[in-house]
């Protein structure tokens, strides 16, 4: 257990499945308090009852909530200062991604990855602010991806997103650095989690590629360095890609 997290408070959006599980299981295993949050009552309901299992319902609480809404956002950080008092981390790493050309690719697809992958970051930094700033060593990580610094085709709309948390998460520390709260923006490539793939049987496939814990190892480094230290980006990648 470590020093460091030990009565911590950590909210992770998406905090359900995939890289945000893992950055839960981690934290939890460091003796920080975790909240995860997620849209899907069924799966994040059974995520929680598998913290628990391990780590003891006193320190993992579920929330439902859309961080594309505002009104869910507002109502969840009610949520975490009723439930624990404060908090100290705000992982966001909530997300969705289709890709399609452009040309295919509808309204209301790009508005689901803007709103989620971007104004619902931004919603859940303001909001959090007031609380973080409360905290002595807050930290902030944007999940952001490697898609926000290289475009691809058929990834215009997730593209835009990703490239606009990395614009976001800069300004971010640069406005609140003198509060004591420290960003960082984490850049991975390829993830084994099936994201982007409706079937999700396609996850754990790619022996390749980085793996969830891999994040959540890089999350608790860079909470270990010294308050006077900051990692502003951190780009992740398969060492050894399959070659063409």
């Amino acid at each position: 257990m470590s020093e460091e997290l030990d009565s911590k408070i950590a909210l992770i959006t998406g905090g359900y499945k995939g890289i945000g599980l893992a950055i839960a299981r981690s934290l939890l295993a460091e003796g920080a308090s975790v909240v995860i949050c997620g849209r899907g009552a069924a799966a994040l309901d059974a995520a929680a009852k598998e913290l628990a299992k391990v780590h003891g319902e006193a320190r993992v609480a579920a929330i439902r909530a859309d961080v594309s809404k505002l009104e869910d956002v507002r109502a969840l950080m009610a949520a975490v200062k009723n439930r624990f008092g404060g908090l100290d981390i705000l992982v966001n790493n909530a997300g969705v991604g289709v890709f399609k050309s452009v040309g295919e690719l509808q309204p209301e697809e790009w508005h689901s990855m803007l709103g989620t992958n971007l104004s619902g970051m931004y919603y859940c930094c303001h909001e959090a602010l007031p609380l973080l700033k409360q905290s002595k060593g807050a930290y902030i990580f944007n999940i952001g991806s490697l898609a926000g610094r290289y475009a691809s085709a058929g990834g215009g709309g997730y593209n835009a997103s990703k490239f606009g948390v990395v614009g976001f998460s800069e300004a971010l520390m640069l406005d609140h650095r003198k509060d004591g709260v420290r960003v960082t923006c984490v850049m991975p490539g390829s993830v084994d989690t099936g994201f982007g793939h409706p079937d999700t049987s396609k996850a754990n496939a790619n022996p390749w590629k980085i793996q969830p814990e891999d994040i959540a190892d890089t999350v608790l480094h860079l909470l270990a360095l010294p308050e006077r230290t900051l990692v502003s980006k951190v780009e992740i990648r398969p060492s050894q890609p399959p070659g063409k």
